[in-house]
């Protein structure tokens, strides 16, 4: 086992949480349109379908961020770059609220935007997942187990 200290590649974290956020941006507007078309939304199948993309997102995020890290750190370049993403959605999810100015409360009433629930779970899967993305990319960068190119 090395006693050397492994560093965060904060730029590889970066990348991989602009294109996560870019993709989230993307399927929240895409989830806007939708909704505005439909008259049963909630109702449908969309809803989920737009939080497995999301989902997706975090996964895809972390592979990029691990991607551009390199072989030496891809867990947590992968966790930063998926929780990166979503600390990016957030303000925006909050200018989308005041800007549709509906009924909804930020944090409280009937059906709020966000609730402590609701955060702490995208918390968690955006870490995970991201991590499992960056987990992808340094398998990916490595080769197969057992095909004799592990470092």
């Amino acid at each position: 086992m090395s006693d050397e200290v492994q560093t965060v590649d904060w730029r590889a974290a970066a990348r991989g949480a602009a294109l996560g956020a870019v993709i989230i941006l993307s399927i929240s507007a895409i989830g806007a349109l939708i909704d505005r078309a439909m008259d049963d939304f909630d109702d449908s199948a969309w809803p989920v379908t737009l939080f497995l993309a999301i989902l997706a997102s975090y996964v895809i995020a972390g592979w990029w961020g691990g991607r551009a890290a390199g072989p030496r750190t891809p867990l947590i370049t992968g966790a930063l770059a998926g929780l990166g993403a979503f600390a990016v959605w957030v303000p925006v999810r909050v200018l989308i609220w005041v800007a549709r100015d509906d009924s909804k409360g930020l944090f409280t009433g009937d059906d709020p935007v966000f609730t402590l629930g609701g955060v702490f779970a995208n918390l968690v899967f955006a870490a995970a997942l991201g991590m499992v993305g960056g987990l992808l990319s340094a398998r990916r960068a490595r080769g197969p187990v057992g095909d004799g190119t592990e470092g």
